[in-house]
């Protein structure tokens, strides 16, 4: 059995990851370990600095050497201190952008089974794959308005970064009453894993890296 323990930014990812990618990797004989990142002694949850969380890291690259160990934080909102924010300022394209921060970040942790990976934007964007499955939860204008802003872009991952169009922020704006813990994990089961990878090629590609360690072990 290959393990591979995932480093998720809050209970909705966690949920997300052992719902959907859990029972997807286990026929593969890979097992998903997700883990909360830690903001402090005490709290749990979001990346709000790269100091804090380079330590839980390095820590569980060491202390599980026969282990994988993998991240998936969103590209939205990265803390200052995160490495390659500079040379990926300079990227205009999100999916290249989050490739050199993953870069970055390899070579900043430097342990051979450490594979980084960034959501692009945020776990929201995953949510575009399908707006119509909005549907169950929301009415249909809520719906027609997602459905007019996903064909406004290449992909789920193309609906940006900034503080008030982000994927979150454009949901919030049209539900109201959209809770992440209650909806987001719902609204990604009912779009399913094969929906999300078609539309979401940053995010297939994480996955295709995580299914290849079945081949090599």
């Amino acid at each position: 059995m290959i393990r591979v323990h995932v480093f998720v930014e809050g209970q909705t990812e966690e949920t997300f990851l052992n719902r959907l990618l859990y029972p997807y990797f286990i026929q593969m004989s890979i097992f998903l370990n997700a883990i909360l990142v830690r903001t402090s002694s005490m709290g749990k949850g979001g990346v709000v600095s790269y100091a804090k969380i380079k330590p839980q890291i390095n820590n569980k690259c060491l202390e599980d050497k026969s282990a994988f160990v993998s991240t998936m934080f969103d590209l939205f909102r990265l803390p200052p201190d995160f490495p390659g924010r500079n040379d990926a300022g300079k990227i205009s394209d999100p999916l290249q952008r989050a490739c050199v921060l993953e870069k970055h970040m390899a070579q900043n942790i430097q342990y051979s089974n450490f594979l980084p990976n960034l959501l692009v934007h945020e776990f929201e964007g995953l949510l575009y794959s399908e707006p119509g499955k909005f549907s169950q939860w929301f009415d249909d204008k809520t719906v027609d308005v997602l459905r007019t802003e996903r064909t406004s872009y290449p992909s789920p991952e193309y609906i940006n970064d900034g503080p008030e169009t982000a994927p979150s922020k454009r949901i919030l704006r049209v539900c109201s009453n959209y809770e992440k813990p209650l909806h987001g994990t719902n609204i990604a089961l009912a779009i399913g894993l094969d929906r999300i990878r078609s539309e979401c090629h940053h995010f297939d590609e994480w996955l295709r890296r995580l299914s290849a360690l079945s081949l090599n072990k």
